[in-house]
């Protein structure tokens, strides 16, 4: 069965940086996109930053341009999250997604999704 597993969250202050991974199974990672979701406690879940399957193409949320960057490595079935000059509203659980349509990943839709890893930044 697919896996997803993040790691990497945790404390920060307020403008340092931290960099999540997730480790993928069960899937034949280069076929699919690769977004991380993150989800505040009273809201939805919503879209942070995808990449496509060869890594050529990537797309980030507005709130996160410039700010974060999102890396794959295909021979590792790995996909990371450099963030860095992190917010108080960057707090939230970040979940690894998988899945072949990046419509349904901007969307905040995923067919495969980790367990998610606490990110939080204290002002």
């Amino acid at each position: 069965q697919v896996q997803l597993v993040e790691s990497g969250g945790g404390l920060v202050q307020a403008g340092g940086s931290l960099r999540l991974s997730c480790a993928a199974s069960g899937l034949t990672f280069s076929n699919y996109t690769m977004a991380w979701l993150r989800q505040a406690p009273g809201k939805e879940r919503e879209f942070v930053a995808l990449i496509s399957g060869s890594g050529l193409t990537t797309n980030y949320a507005d709130s996160v341009k410039g700010r974060f960057t999102i890396s794959r490595d295909n021979a590792k079935n790995t996909v990371y999250l450099e963030m860095n000059s992190l917010r108080a509203e960057d707090t939230a659980v970040y979940y690894c997604a998988a899945d072949r349509s990046s419509q349904r990943l901007l969307w905040g839709i995923t067919t495969y999704a980790g367990q998610g890893t606490q990110v939080t930044v204290s002002s």
